[in-house]
């Protein structure tokens, strides 16, 4: 497929037995740097920490959006970073989060959307 042929990219990610991170304001600042890390124009950032344990987390792109999920009592760390245009880099964001996470296990679905 050539590269005019799609509109975005999409890496769906799974982390088995990574580093949590469960404090909302380092989130916030995780998400705002894995976007410019992409080449990404983050717009707003929301994330909620569950009561017990577990976190979700989005920054809305002017491109997409990236957005990461945590289940501690699971071992597991969802990521999906969804960009478009010619100047994205998801895959750096995606070595952004692996050097921050630490996970023994790594699961990457790739797809061009468009």
């Amino acid at each position: 497929m050539e590269k005019e042929d799609f509109h975005s990219y999409h890496l769906i990610v799974d982390f088995k037995s990574p580093v949590f991170i469960e404090d909302p304001i380092r989130i916030k600042e995780i998400l705002w740097k894995a976007a410019r890390i992409a080449n990404n124009t983050p717009l707003k950032v929301a994330v909620h920490k569950f009561p017990r344990q577990g976190i979700t987390g989005v920054v809305i792109l002017a491109e997409s959006h990236i957005a990461i999920h945590s289940w501690p009592e699971h071992k597991y760390l969802a990521i999906d970073i969804f960009t478009c245009g010619k100047n994205t880099r998801p895959h750096a964001a995606l070595e952004y989060f692996k050097k921050l996470f630490l996970p023994k296990k790594i699961k990457i679905k790739f797809l061009q959307r468009g």
